[in-house]
């Protein structure tokens, strides 16, 4: 889940809320049957910050009374609600004195919610529920009012890119990201780096800091080549703030998703698990360029061995998409390095890419 900046004012962080269950007999603070009225409170909260992908902190509380299967789930407030701290890791669980804590991505507001077993939450909400269906409280808090975090970002290619911070689960699960993975040289080549630091591996990203639109997108890669079966190169477009799951994504992946006898590249108009919105091919090692033109309706992907494609020269591979092509909207580019975890052959040996040159035209 990616969350994207915001310019509000920051305000003080309020006193501390309680909610509790709604309709019970608050008298005694007994719920029907003699157990005790379930209390919710948050004691914790990080920055009111720009937050998105860029920084995460703590979140912390207490859940009095709590039957033993209740669970809380999280969101932080970022033009919407967004569930903590990942889609797929919707669910912080109630430790034996009552207390909860987990990670979650920054925002302007934080809220936790009290549920039910089989409570389903939604990864992304314009406004919080009410109790009831499975809710059994709802607590908010402002963020504090702490300096904001300045967020690293690199000139390359003529373009400002901001680069992550926070851990992703983009690849199906939690992958941790640090920028000093990240750093263009003398030549003024981007290079992403995976490695590991204390016994914990980091990735790399990085995304431009306004949207482009239709147009064309090339990207130079030196060579991908040597990547190991479960890495990822993804160089795309994603509109992270849409509430729906149509985030005008167009992909470029180089990646054998942890096979290593499967074609290691791919263009993808997403969502991917509709067939004909996916094609794989094999990319040779070496300096090769990769390109989408994206029109109304249309998205025309390309791959060139070489920096420049001679004039003539026949294309690696090319492909067409003409259903489900995406609107642009709000959606930046993005350059992603980092491990595909579902693989079987998980990443052993740092990783490197090297991008020489991004391009955009109208």
């Amino acid at each position: 889940m990616r969350l994207f900046a915001w310019t509000s004012g920051l305000k003080k962080p309020q006193s501390i809320l309680l909610a509790v269950i709604a309709g019970s007999a608050l008298a005694g603070c007994h719920a029907p049957g003699g157990r005790q009225v379930a209390t919710l409170s948050i004691t914790q909260v990080p920055s009111a910050n720009a937050g998105g992908p860029l920084q995460m902190g703590f979140i912390e509380g207490k859940a009095l009374h709590a039957a033993p299967e209740q669970q809380i789930v999280l969101y932080a407030r970022s033009g919407i609600w967004w569930v903590q701290p990942f889609g797929n890791q919707p669910f912080t669980k109630i430790q034996p004195d009552s207390t909860w804590k987990n990670s979650t991505h920054l925002g302007t507001e934080y809220a936790a919610l009290l549920v039910e077993p089989g409570y389903h939450p939604p990864s992304r909400l314009v406004a919080l529920p009410g109790i009831g269906n499975g809710i059994v409280a709802v607590v908010t808090q402002q963020g504090k009012a702490d300096a904001p975090i300045a967020a690293k970002t690199v000139h390359f290619s003529g373009f400002d890119w901001v680069v992550r911070a926070a851990s992703s689960d983009r690849g199906g699960e939690p992958n941790s990201y640090d920028p000093a993975n990240v750093w263009v040289d003398s030549n003024g080549f981007l290079h992403l780096r995976m490695e590991q630091h204390n016994g914990a591996w980091s990735c790399a990203e990085l995304s431009l800091s306004r949207s482009l639109g239709y147009g064309a997108y090339r990207f130079v890669v030196e060579d991908s080549g040597q990547l190991a079966p479960s890495a990822v190169l993804g160089m795309y477009t994603a509109d992270d703030l849409r509430t729906d799951d149509v985030r005008s994504e167009l992909d470029i992946e180089l990646s054998r998703w942890g096979l290593p006898n499967s074609k290691n590249a791919q263009f993808v108009v997403q969502p991917f698990y509709i067939p004909e919105n996916i094609f794989r091919f094999m990319a040779p090692a070496g300096v090769t360029t990769y390109r989408f033109r994206w029109d109304p309706g249309r998205a025309s992907f390309r791959s060139d061995r070489g920096s420049v494609a001679a004039p003539g020269q026949a294309p690696i591979s090319e492909h067409v998409f003409t259903s489900g092509v995406p609107t642009p909207a709000a959606e930046t580019v993005h350059i992603d390095l980092y491990d595909y975890h579902h693989s079987k052959s998980s990443l052993q040996q740092p990783a490197e890419v090297v991008i020489e040159k991004f391009e955009y035209l109208p």
